[in-house]
C-alpha cells in the first residue's frame, strides 16, 4: 500500500491513491496512508452482523469517495461475488505466490515443503474465486537451500513493491474489460 501511495505521487503516474479502507483498526497501514496525504479509515469487519453488511458498508465508502479502481494490499478479508462483481475487472490484488500455485495462506512454507525452486508474487484480478483471477503480472525469486519460510517471505516481500507498482500501470493502460 505504501509503495504504491508513494508511486501514485509522480505527476506521471496513471493513478492517485485518494483513499484506504482498512477492516483492522490496528493495522500499521492507516498511520502510513494519513501521513503520506490520503485519507484512511476503518470499517471493522466485526462491528457487522454479516459478511454483507461488511461489504455494503465498504461498498458505501467506496463510492462516497469516487473511487474507481481498488487495489487490494494485505486486506485479509475474502469477498463474496456479490461485492467482486460489482468490481469486476476494476479490482487487483498481490498475492504471495506464482499463481496458480498455492492459493490462500502460508504459501512460503507451502513452496519450501514441495521442493519448489523458485517462489514468487503476482498481481493478479480479484473474482468470487480465491487468487484465482486473470493473472496481470508476475515476479520470480529462487528458493535456496537455507531458505525459511519468514527468509523466502522477505524476498518475495521484496519484489512485490515493484511488481503492484507496475502491474496496477498495466491494469489501467491495458484493462481487462
Amino acid at each position: 500500500m505504501e509503495a504504491l501511495i508513494k508511486a501514485s505521487l509522480a505527476d506521471d503516474y496513471p493513478a492517485r491513491i485518494d483513499l484506504v479502507i482498512s477492516n483492522r483498526p490496528k493495522a500499521g497501514g492507516i498511520a502510513k496512508a494519513k501521513a503520506l496525504g490520503v485519507k484512511a479509515i476503518v470499517l471493522d469487519h466485526k462491528d457487522y452482523e454479516s459478511r454483507e453488511a461488511f461489504e455494503t458498508q465498504m461498498q458505501d465508502a467506496l463510492l462516497a469517495h469516487d473511487i474507481e479502481f481498488v487495489c487490494c494490499a494485505g486486506f485479509m478479508r475474502v469477498l463474496t461475488e456479490s461485492f467482486t462483481s460489482l468490481w469486476q475487472g476494476r479490482m487487483i490484488n498481490i498475492h504471495p505466490s506464482l499463481l496458480p500455485k498455492y492459493k490462500g495462506l502460508n504459501t512460503h512454507a507451502r513452496a519450501i515443503e514441495a521442493g519448489d525452486r523458485v517462489h514468487g508474487a503476482t498481481v493478479h484480478y480479484v473474482t468470487a474465486d480465491l487468487d484465482s483471477g486473470a493473472m496481470i503480472a508476475q515476479a520470480e525469486v529462487p528458493i535456496e537451500s537455507e531458505d525459511t519460510p519468514q527468509s523466502l517471505e522477505q524476498k518475495v516481500r521484496a519484489q512485490e513493491h515493484n511488481l503492484y507498482i507496475s502491474a496496477l500501470m498495466t491494469a489501467l493502460t491495458q484493462p481487462l474489460i
